[in-house]
């Protein structure tokens, strides 16, 4: 049995963690509920525009929208990952790493596929056995439409210059603190409604529908990305606050046992003391 110092030594340290852990708990809380407006805010609009984007270009004649809607053979795949900057989050991160490894390993066998990152974390475990081209993991120090609308900005360009036949984002979709999907999402080419080139639906377009589409297309597919990463964020906090929740009821309870293990080994002492008094006694009474 370890000693009384070791012991209090040990019982001294889980409590410094608990303080931590619970510190980092009610941090993430706090920013939780920010992003979480944020996000819960913003996907109706986001998802709505993308549901126009769809019905119209799918409705559109051949060669209109074409640079972004143009569905070519797949050889060449872009795997956009998004991850968080910082750990201490559960298994928030390598639930996207697993999937993007997924995605290159099964999906897309025997294909080109590169990775752009977004996050730290994702791009130190990717960069070692993947080919990742880019990392933007720097949005997240100021995360604002016009910092993720560049990031976009360069994925339509490389699209629309062949440089990929395909790409996806895979991200982690908020749904509570305590719950976060794992998305995979196809952001190029524009995927057109099933139907919609046979709508019955009377629109009126002014000045044009294709000027509209391609007026919408750019501001779409950033507004998808900026949706994915503000997702991403928003569930960073809620795993990270789940986390450090289960961390804080874990060092608790161990806690507690070595307190008890504690007060066990100091009674064990107390008493060994007693009797060597009392045998003491007894001898030089005889």
């Amino acid at each position: 049995m370890a000693n009384l110092k070791e012991i209090r030594n040990r019982i001294s340290s889980v409590k410094s963690t608990m303080q931590i852990t619970s510190a980092m708990k009610m941090v993430s809380a706090a920013k939780l509920k920010k992003a979480q407006d944020a996000i819960t805010a913003m996907r109706p609009y986001a998802d709505k525009l993308t549901e126009l984007l769809q019905n119209l270009s799918g409705a559109l004649e051949e060669g209109a929208g074409s640079a972004f809607s143009e569905d070519r053979e797949v050889n060449k795949v872009l795997v956009v990952a998004i991850t968080s900057n910082r750990g201490l989050c559960g298994a928030f991160n390598s639930n996207i790493i697993k999937k993007v490894n997924q995605l290159s390993n099964e999906v897309y066998a025997g294909k080109q596929v590169d990775i752009m990152a977004i996050g730290k974390k994702g791009d130190d475990i990717l960069a070692k056995g993947g080919n990742v081209i880019a990392n933007h993991s720097g949005v997240y120090d100021d995360l604002t439409f016009e910092n993720v609308a560049a990031i976009a900005q360069e994925l339509m360009d490389r699209f629309a210059e062949g440089e990929y036949d395909k790409i996806e984002l895979v991200y982690n979709k908020f749904k509570n603190a305590a719950t976060q999907i794992v998305m995979t999402e196809q952001f190029l080419p524009i995927l057109p409604v099933e139907g919609a080139e046979n709508s019955s639906a009377d629109y009126i377009f002014e000045p044009g529908k294709a000027e509209i589409v391609m007026e919408l297309i750019p501001k779409s597919l950033k507004t998808q990305l900026f949706k994915g990463i503000r997702d991403s964020f928003a569930s960073e906090h809620g795993a990270r606050m789940t986390a450090m929740h289960k961390a804080t009821d874990n060092a608790g309870a161990l806690r507690d046992e070595l307190t008890l293990t504690y007060n066990k080994a100091r009674q064990a002492a107390i008493t060994n003391e007693i009797l060597e008094i009392v045998g003491g006694a007894e001898a030089l009474a005889n």
